[in-house]
């Protein structure tokens, strides 16, 4: 089955020999013109046109009242887990299966993590863990969730939708308002995925992208948060241009800022690319639909398809192998044939340098970790 794959995916995107990665940037608009535009303006850093329109595009296309640009999505959702007012000591809950940058965003505010599990199906936060979690786990003291060994309070929730599809969200966010729990949707992988035909990062109380050179938009870097609370979103674009009060030529800052402002440059790239993010995102649930043909009636391999209620942009695509031993042959198999494939993340309590964290039962993410593998994503042209 393996061949029959990797000749598959030779000819749906016309590579007969080279390498093909996981997955790579298309440039087809307005890129190298905007680029241009930027340069030529010499507003090449955190001020410019490109800026303010790529946040009115997001607020466009999302839904969000608020967007505020920023360097990655890492410190975008750094910023909005201060904005939630994690501090040190305080307890963050969020999935042990995710990328590490969800976790090192909330390790910069102090915080501990608290993992809980994700469902089979959504690969995203589990309602069900989150609610079985905080029931056996924690006590609600005058308007605060309070963990019963520790005698921490958990301020926070960062469910994340992982590969672009979404998690149970809604549920999440109504577990979470009954325990005052803020939740900053982790949606770096989602953007253009709707759940229940609304947006996925728009639920909780803010969402954060990420536009990464992997990206179905990338503009190099950048991240950006969203939200539909005015007092955050003017707090987010404050502290993310080093809290300076604003003043023809004074210097003055009124609390410790952060440099995390979306560079023009950077910008200009992003703007060209939301273009296109219609045709992108149909492209891929284009080629989401020729590998669910492909994988039908293949024996012990399962495509992953989008979960109920998900409307998918297909960020990347995954299937789910037998056990670890088959998913390394065929980790093995592929790569050695020039067609990048790798496992989904090695899960987060596994990671040493997380150091301490608090874990309820893990034994979806456990079985997802030893089985979902990512196969060729890229936009076909």
């Amino acid at each position: 089955m393996i061949d029959k794959l990797v000749k598959y995916i030779r000819e749906i995107y016309s590579v007969k020999e080279s390498f093909l990665p996981l997955h790579e940037p298309r440039f087809l608009g307005n890129e190298k013109k905007y680029l241009n535009e930027c340069i030529d303006s010499t507003f090449v850093s955190s001020v410019g046109k490109f800026v303010d329109k790529f946040e009115a595009m997001i607020c466009e296309i999302t839904g969000a009242k608020y967007a505020v640009a920023t360097s990655n999505g890492t410190s975008a959702l750094h910023i909005g887990l201060v904005l939630a007012d994690v501090k040190q000591n305080d307890l963050v809950i969020t999935q042990a299966l995710t990328f590490v940058a969800t976790v090192n965003a909330l390790k910069y505010t102090g915080a501990t993590p608290v993992f809980v599990d994700v469902d089979k199906d959504t690969m995203g936060l589990s309602p069900k863990s989150l609610l079985e979690f905080l029931k056996e786990n924690t006590s609600f003291i005058d308007g605060k969730c309070i963990h019963n060994n520790t005698k921490k309070q958990i301020k926070a929730c960062v469910p994340m939708h992982t590969f672009g599809h979404a998690c149970r969200i809604d549920e999440i966010v109504e577990i979470c308002n009954k325990y005052n729990i803020k939740v900053v949707e982790d949606s770096a992988e989602s953007l253009g995925t709707t759940y229940k035909n609304k947006h996925t990062g728009t639920f909780g109380d803010m969402g954060v992208y990420s536009f990464n050179g992997n990206k179905t938009i990338t503009c190099g870097g950048g991240g950006v948060l969203v939200t539909n609370d005015e007092a955050l979103a003017k707090r987010a674009k404050h502290i993310t241009t080093t809290a300076k009060v604003p003043h023809k030529w004074e210097y003055d800052h009124d609390e410790v800022g952060y440099n995390y402002r979306m560079p023009n440059i950077n910008a200009a790239l992003a703007c060209a690319q939301l273009e296109q993010l219609d045709g992108f995102i149909n492209n891929k649930r284009e080629l989401s639909g020729l590998y669910k043909t492909f994988f039908e009636g293949q024996e012990n391999i399962e495509f992953r398809i989008a979960p109920k209620d998900s409307d998918s942009n297909y960020w990347l695509q995954a299937v789910c192998l037998e056990d670890k031993q088959a998913r390394d042959e065929f980790l093995d198999k592929t790569n050695a044939e020039g067609i990048m494939t790798r496992p989904i993340w090695t899960l987060m309590n596994k990671v040493k340098m997380i150091g301490e964290f608090i874990q309820g039962d893990l034994s979806n993410s456990e079985w997802l970790e030893d089985r979902i593998v990512n196969i060729t994503s890229s936009v076909r042209i």
